[in-house]
């Protein structure tokens, strides 16, 4: 089977063909059948997003049974696109039950019996379940070796894309089907490029791998991370926060919509993110594809940045309206919205109808501040609703509205200062320094992490400072935390996984939208117990004599995760006489004939004299 040819035209699929996917395939007993949605997709397509969605329910089996059930349900689906078979009681049957038969059909699949021992929907909520419980199951997916994957391609090409696709859908069982293939056809293209037989490509596959396939392969990894995200924010802080996140950015994505299109849009995405989190593939699917198709059928009301998105391949259409710019603000829009505080009727709509007013407020004050970020906009709307829950008690609401707007502003300096102050010293110190500020931070923050952990995080939050700190004021805000939230977000994942300590486990639980700011204040975990001064905690050695800065950077890096470890009280003027001290050092055993004795004699020394700086 010529997997390649299979999805090359996903990508020329219009939002018209793929709407024909029904909102909820489990709520469509008899109205669409498989037959008609085989004809509406196309043999290609289908057999395309079947092959992704067995590879994702069934990650444990080998990619010829996966293909062989893909292969299946396609062959049934054409047979039911016949005439002649429309009425047979098989294509009859919801296409999620047509699946899960097929699966069940399977011999030596013991894993899925109880599941297929029940009825649907109990089945499907079963299939789901063992989803969500196998994240993991498969190791990650990291790009081969160059060699070997040129290899494979010229001995095996017709099957190669549909190798990719499933070896990637079973490692990602949440990942959205079009990021799959798009990734695919794209991963395919780097291939032609690296391994043909003629030009600079083929002497060196790996040079040319190295350029272009992480930008092949990052959505994979971009895509599956904010999904992750958005799912850690719905299971730990429920659908109304997920709701409130959504107007937010949907009110400062399209500023010119009225709040009842926006509120529709809100809906439409969190059913969408809903059934994406769940795993439920073609649910998910059909929710996307739908306010795609909205949004691109509206234009008009919505946004004027958007046009280019539309006019693109569907599965790049997706991501470019979420990256497109914010629309113009409408003409004459204020930048304040009085009403919602000095109107008399205030108390009185909030008593009434509390979520809609609160979601009014939110709408009204994010389309009018392209300059904030989500997170900060909740923070508002939660400081406007504990506002209204204080002052509509009170008998001088007037006098404690205004109150409240003090506090508003001074909480929106605060921000921008953080952020402000944070780039002055990243554009100050550069990547290094700066991670090395932020890893002294966060080890006194959280010591239970590992160095590797702790390097990685900061690395991705210094990635931040080096996006976001070059932008104008107006768009430093959003950048700056939106991606900051997102490193934070797997900080949390990961506590939930294994528990950090209690002031992680209080930010990460108590509310979303001050996660980072809760983070922030954090300062030393009074409840760790330092490391012991063991001769391995610093093994000063000849690596740390190696030409390679970035090497050196790292194995630096460790030693002041486990020096912040074995002293969390540690000053900026302490760490700086033992850097010098240790800096000496290294430049007169690097220079030295001897340099493992001489790491052997000064290393100990060192650290006595460190001891001294410490105590001090």
């Amino acid at each position: 089977m010529n997997w390649r040819a299979v999805i090359d035209v996903v990508l020329l699929v219009s939002l018209c063909t793929v709407k024909a996917l029904p909102r909820s395939y489990r709520d469509t007993e008899g109205k669409i059948s498989i037959g008609q949605r085989f004809s509406q997709l196309q043999e290609k397509n289908f057999k395309a997003i079947a092959l992704v969605l067995f590879a994702q329910y069934v990650q444990g089996e080998t990619f010829s049974k996966v293909a062989a059930m893909a292969e299946a349900v396609t062959g049934l689906a054409e047979r039911c696109a016949a005439a002649a078979a429309r009425d047979d009681p098989r294509c009859l049957q919801p296409l999620d039950r047509i699946f899960l038969d097929t699966i069940c059909q399977e011999d030596e699949l013991p894993a899925f019996a109880a599941c297929c021992a029940g009825k649907d929907p109990e089945r499907n909520s079963c299939f789901l379940a063992l989803k969500n419980s196998s994240q993991g199951l498969v190791s990650t997916f990291t790009r081969p070796d160059a060699e070997a994957a040129c290899k494979d391609y010229s001995q095996h090409q017709h099957l190669f894309t549909g190798q990719f696709i499933y070896e990637v859908s079973r490692r990602h069982p949440f990942l959205y089907a079009p990021t799959i293939l798009s990734v695919a056809l794209r991963y395919e293209e780097v291939l032609k490029n690296c391994c043909g037989s003629t030009g600079g490509a083929a002497r060196s596959p790996e040079d040319c791998f190295r350029r272009q396939a992480p930008a092949v392969l990052r959505p994979l990894k971009e895509d599956g991370l904010r999904q992750e995200h958005t799912c850690g924010i719905l299971e730990k802080f429920g659908e109304r926060t997920l709701k409130a996140l959504k107007l937010a950015q949907i009110s400062q994505k399209f500023p010119k919509a009225d709040f009842v299109t926006v509120t529709k849009l809100v809906l439409d995405v969190a059913n969408a993110h809903k059934a994406c989190c769940h795993g439920d593939t073609l649910a998910c699917m059909s929710h996307r594809e739908e306010i795609l198709h909205y949004v691109c059928s509206n234009q008009q009301t919505l946004s004027s940045k958007i046009q280019q998105c539309c006019e693109q391949p569907l599965l790049d259409r997706s991501q470019c309206i979420i990256h497109a710019e914010n629309d113009d603000r409408p003409a004459g829009l204020s930048p304040h919205i009085r009403e919602f505080i000095e109107d008399k009727g205030v108390c009185d709509q909030f008593a009434r109808e509390k979520d809609t007013h609160l979601a009014r407020f939110l709408y009204e004050y994010s389309r009018r501040h392209p300059e904030f970020s989500a997170q900060m906009l909740l923070r508002i709307g939660k400081g406007y609703e504990e506002l209204l829950k204080e002052c509509c008690q009170s008998g001088a609401a007037d006098a404690c509205r205004s109150r409240g707007e003090e506090k508003l502003k001074k909480h929106i300096h605060e921000t921008q200062s953080v952020m402000r102050t944070s780039c002055d010293i990243y554009k100050e110190k550069g990547d290094y320094y700066f991670q090395n500020e932020l890893l002294m931070s966060f080890t006194k923050k959280m010591p239970q992490l590992t160095s590797a952990e702790l390097i990685k995080f900061t690395k991705q939050m210094t990635a931040v400072g080096s996006k976001c700190c070059q932008l104008s004021p107006d768009k430093l805000l959003p950048c700056a935390e939106e991606n900051l939230d997102l490193v934070l977000g797997e900080i949390c994942r990961r506590h939930l996984v294994d528990p950090i300590n209690p002031g992680v486990c209080h930010c990460c639980s108590s509310s979303y939208s001050f996660r980072r700011p809760c983070l922030g204040k954090l300062e030393v975990d009074e409840h760790y117990v330092p490391l012991s001064l063991t001769p391995d905690l610093f093994p000063f050695n000849e690596e740390l004599c190696t030409t390679d800065e970035e090497k050196l950077q790292h194995k630096k890096q460790e030693m002041l995760i486990n020096l912040i470890k074995y002293r969390p009280q540690l000053t900026q003027k302490q760490l700086t006489s033992v850097t010098v001290a240790f800096t000496a050092m290294r430049e007169r055993c690097c220079g030295d004939k001897e340099r493992g004795m001489c790491f052997a004699q000064e290393g100990p020394e060192l650290i006595k004299r460190s001891e001294k700086l410490l105590s001090a």
